[in-house]
């Protein structure tokens, strides 16, 4: 007999005892959001038929922004407490079998999720678990007794059950005290919860140190990439030219389809050239009438996006801007900061510096204004 299958997985926490700004399931590691991980892993087993995410009030936008265009249904809304959020999140599902699944631990071995759906064959429940490695002893004011771990196991999420069982033990429970797990609550409701061999692949993001660990053990070997830029604009007649996202008053302005920042193109053009995308022509054509005065710092954060998609990361950026006049000495802090602003990196990796022809050329009979940019960008060893 087959059985449909949802996942639950909670998502409702606020995070508190990592801190920072957003909860540590809208946090980004190796690549992506931890909440985006946990999903994908269950989007891509094949016996998953429906997976809900239960939700935080107040999450919404961070959970739209986590999950992009996943095809899930929406979001459930969870309560103060994540017995609470269980609860809202059973009465949303269809599965006759259910995986409740905590978004702290986004790395889920497919291995895992089999060895606890054949466990629901002949259990009402099954858990992953893990051996206790470390020595064990009672706390105190010295160190206590050591407590034989040998009976003792680290137990992990997802946690797989009968619904109709799940749902009957949530409905028993006392709510005047809290449970530990939901396999607690079973068991409480005198069903047998099997254990499955869990994996490290499980642990749980607690601490704000455990992002690093996460990160260290599971992002893609990166190499290191390096992409160059050049462009060229006429001046044309104006009172004020764009360069490097900040607008600078002079008296003649940059003759081109868009604003003609040549900072910023060369930059676009050094950026697309470390996942070998092409050049800014390529994506924002000056025949599209679409691009006629558009600001160049769309095709600037086009081209971060591109990077980031492709899982790189931009180390530093060096832009050299190449003109008689106007002088770029008094606009070169505010240039550098918003190219930061723009790429989501810190000024520190961000090089902006200015040179002339000594009045040889275009740019030094002041016909115009050059710029030339290299980026070094870290991105995946395979798959570029």
């Amino acid at each position: 007999m087959s059985h449909r299958i949802s996942a639950l997985v909670v998502a409702a926490g606020s995070g508190s005892r990592i801190g920072g700004d957003i909860p540590k399931q809208y946090r980004i590691v190796a690549g992506k959001p931890v909440l985006a991980h946990a999903v994908d892993a269950l989007l891509a087993h094949s016996a998953i038929d429906e997976i809900v995410v239960v939700i935080g009030d107040g999450q919404g936008a961070l959970y739209a922004e986590a999950i992009g265009d996943r095809p899930l249904p929406a979001p459930v809304i969870g309560g103060a407490l994540r017995r609470e959020s269980v609860a809202n999140g059973l009465a949303a599902i269809t599965g006759d079998w259910v995986l409740v699944h905590d978004a702290a631990r986004p790395f889920l071995p497919a291995s895992v999720i089999d060895r606890l759906i054949k466990a629901l064959e002949t259990a009402a429940g099954a858990i992953p678990v893990l051996p206790v490695a470390d020595t064990l002893a009672l706390g105190g004011p010295t160190l206590g007794d050591v407590v034989p771990r040998e009976t003792l196991v680290r137990v992990q999420t997802p946690q797989a059950f009968h619904t109709k069982l799940l749902r009957d033990a949530h409905a028993a429970w006392d709510a005047s005290r809290e449970a530990s797990d939901d396999a607690q609550m079973v068991r409480h409701a005198r069903y047998a919860v099997a254990m499955v061999e869990g994996s490290a692949m499980l642990e749980k993001i607690t601490w704000a140190e455990d992002f690093g660990a996460a990160e260290r053990r599971h992002a893609p070997a990166l190499v290191s990439r390096t992409g160059m830029g050049f462009d060229v604009h006429a001046f044309t007649q104006g009172d004020h030219l764009w360069l490097g996202g900040v607008k600078v008053p002079h008296g003649k302005a940059l003759a081109g389809h868009s604003d003609a920042d040549v900072a910023l193109h060369a930059l676009v053009d050094a950026l697309l050239g470390t996942i070998g995308d092409g050049d800014i022509g390529s994506h924002f054509p000056p025949s599209d009438e679409r691009w006629r005065g558009a600001a160049s710092h769309q095709f600037l954060t086009h081209a971060r996006d591109l990077v980031t998609q492709a899982g790189g990361r931009i180390d530093h950026v060096d832009v050299t801007i190449i003109c008689e006049a106007p002088k770029i000495g008094p606009h070169r802090p505010a240039i550098r900061a918003r190219i930061a602003e723009l790429l989501a990196i810190s000024e520190a990796q961000v090089s902006v510096k200015a040179t002339t022809t000594e009045k040889l050329g275009f740019t030094g009979r002041g016909e115009g204004i050059a710029a030339q940019a290299v980026a070094t960008v870290r991105v995946p060893e395979v798959g570029l």
